[in-house]
């Protein structure tokens, strides 16, 4: 027990924040915090919750130990022993998505406690600014942040979408619908807790779930992926340039929450989308040396990269990636790293270690 609460807990607090965590420690890298918490949110302006990086940590870890204390009294009260109930919120609202078993939070055959998971994996991939905004009675800047809107379009055609699809194969709408949204959440959030063996669904179903791997939870939040805001930003961009073809003497400016994004934000996201797929395909590769099939190859590259978990084929969530080779495992722990610190926050931390990439100084005459 004492093992699997360590590996629950340090996923916990790798949730909401290595960011949060290190704050103290830039200083000592010539690394500003606002500067960390810029290249973890890579995108527009989301806006400080506090003039402090030190305080807004505070109140972010605040609210986060909050959250992860209600769910875990709320599983509790669903029919899980208190051990289990603090792993599994630890590993829900950190989106790590270790369980106390082997079959994951399906093993324990409790409907209840799979909707509170399901809710509470949504919840861990909201902008957790937005929380604040919450518990200071600003509701409406909640549903006026169009991530946030995005976010819940995007929860809605998905669990929609595959409870149509998987319906065939279930015993009850009911069933289909949790088992569902389970899914969508879990991968969504980047948790990777497991009911159901979706690798035996419908293609069309694992086409919409694989989907998924490539969204991730919003900006601000301890999801990983590419994050909703960043694909709000590129798809705002490619209408633009539409606009642009068929009014070439008009300007068109990009704006998001009714405002315009700061310069240089669409070269930015490029330039993480692209630093982003080069790790996958990489990661990709090295399985597919390794002696994984090609779907096996790159569905686990996303979901090292992205932080998911489970991938397709033989590596769905019934399976596990103990077998693979050991340099294989090796570029893994590469890839999951990287993308839990969002690629260019490792870039900061590297780029300041490195000579080549720090500022040079002149010599004083």
């Amino acid at each position: 027990k004492s093992v699997n609460l360590w590996r629950c807990m340090t996923h916990w607090l790798g949730g909401m924040g290595v960011i949060a965590l290190v704050v103290a420690l830039m200083p000592l890298l010539g690394i500003g915090g606002f500067k960390l918490f810029k290249a973890e949110t890579t995108g527009p302006n989301k806006g400080k919750i506090t003039s402090r990086m030190s305080t807004t940590a505070k109140v972010l870890w605040f609210i986060y130990f909050g959250m992860t204390l209600v769910q875990t009294v709320l599983l509790r009260f669903s029919g899980l022993d208190w051990f289990d109930a603090v792993c599994h919120s630890f590993s829900t609202l950190g989106t790590g998505g270790f369980s106390t078993r082997n079959a994951s939070i399906g093993s324990f055959g409790n409907a209840a406690a799979e909707w509170i998971c399901i809710a509470f994996m949504l919840l861990a991939a909201v902008n957790f600014s937005l929380y604040f905004h919450a518990f200071t009675g600003k509701l409406r800047e909640i549903f006026r942040d169009s991530e946030f809107r995005a976010y819940l379009c995007i929860v809605t055609i998905a669990v929609t979408s595959v409870t149509v699809l998987v319906l065939p194969q279930s015993e009850a709408f009911a069933e289909a619908l949790r088992h569902s949204a389970f899914q969508v959440a879990s991968l969504l959030s980047t948790t990777g807790f497991m009911t159901k063996d979706y690798v035996q669904w419908a293609p069309a179903a694992q086409a919409v779930l694989l989907a998924l791997f490539f969204i991730g939870g919003c900006s601000g939040s301890t999801g990983g992926g590419m994050k909703v805001i960043r694909w709000m930003v590129l798809g705002k961009q490619l209408c633009n340039e539409f606009k642009r073809l068929l009014h070439p003497y008009e300007i068109f400016t990009m704006r998001i929450n009714g405002l315009s994004g700061r310069e240089g934000v669409v070269p930015t996201v490029a330039a993480f989308l692209f630093t982003y797929l080069v790790v996958v395909f990489f990661t990709a590769m090295a399985g597919a040396f390794g002696g994984l099939g090609i779907v096996e190859a790159f569905t686990a590259a996303l979901s090292m990269v992205g932080n998911v978990g489970p991938a397709f084929g033989e590596l769905g969530p019934t399976s596990n990636y103990a077998d693979l080779p050991a340099a294989v495992k090796w570029c893994y722990c590469f890839a999951m790293l990287a993308g839990r610190l969002e690629l260019y926050t490792m870039l900061i931390l590297v780029g300041r270690m490195l000579p080549l990439f720090s500022r040079r100084r002149s010599d004083p005459q």
